[in-house]
């Protein structure tokens, strides 16, 4: 059974930081591209930041901003996020799907979505003061 389990979210100071984890199991992790969305209410989920299956290539949306880190250890995918700004509020799912090239879109492009394969059921990230 495939399966993605998020976890490490909570809620945080602006300013603050928070480290995701997201474990996989049930499916190869190597023959897909792995990465995070987010999904604020009353806005459509966007591509946060992934790692390519094709090339290893790691990928940040610009509202990241030098911010995030991703990074993967065996199957699991973490990803370190600073300085953390209300603007970040929103439910963050881990994702797997097929690579950039196959796509013609990197996860951070909004045509990518679609083309996911599995997701998690997301944890949910709150910055306030």
């Amino acid at each position: 059974q495939v399966h993605l389990g998020e976890s490490g979210g909570g809620l945080v100071q602006p300013g603050g930081s928070l480290r995701l984890s997201c474990a996989t199991s049930g499916f190869n992790l190597d023959e897909y591209a792995i990465g995070w969305f987010r999904q604020a209410p009353g806005k459509e989920r966007e591509g946060v930041s992934c790692i390519s299956a094709a090339d290893y290539a790691i990928y940040y949306a610009d509202f990241v901003k030098g911010r995030f880190t991703i990074s993967r250890d065996k199957n699991t995918i973490h990803l370190e996020m600073k300085v953390l700004s209300p603007d970040d509020t929103a439910t963050y799912y881990c994702a797997a799907g097929p690579s950039a090239v196959t796509v013609g879109a990197t996860c951070v492009n909004p045509r990518y979505i679609r083309h996911v394969n599995y997701w998690g059921t997301g944890t949910r990230i709150t910055v306030s003061s």
